[in-house]
């Protein structure tokens, strides 16, 4: 059996029919990035780093305990069809050990 490499990040891949400027639009301007990323899961309103056209990265919080912290990266790239490859990259940033004392009742049976 092979072992399966843990990771704090999952990566998606959508191919779209949009050119890559208006996927562009949808993912930097606020008004557009709303509609599908409210602003109120975002840790602050403007991206933590930002190559125009290319690549976008937000911060992003729970909206539920543990309220953990992640960063989401959308690179866009062109296809030879005049659409876009959009690559999401949502990576855990906030990850926290289980505490030892977590209070899970283990049940053992007796011999």
């Amino acid at each position: 059996m092979s072992e399966v490499e843990k990771t704090n990040e999952l990566v998606q891949e959508y191919q779209l029919d949009a050119p890559p400027e208006r996927v562009w639009r949808a993912i930097s301007i606020a008004e557009y990035r709303e509609m599908w990323l409210p602003a109120n899961l975002l840790t602050q309103d403007e991206p933590v780093a930002s190559q125009p056209g290319q690549e976008i990265r937000y911060r992003l919080r729970d909206d539920e305990p543990p309220y953990l912290e992640s960063e989401v990266r959308f690179v866009i790239t062109p296809d030879d069809a005049g659409g876009t490859v959009l690559t999401i990259v949502h990576r855990l940033s906030d990850a926290r050990l289980q505490p030892a004392n977590d209070d899970f009742n283990t049940l053992m049976l007796a011999a």
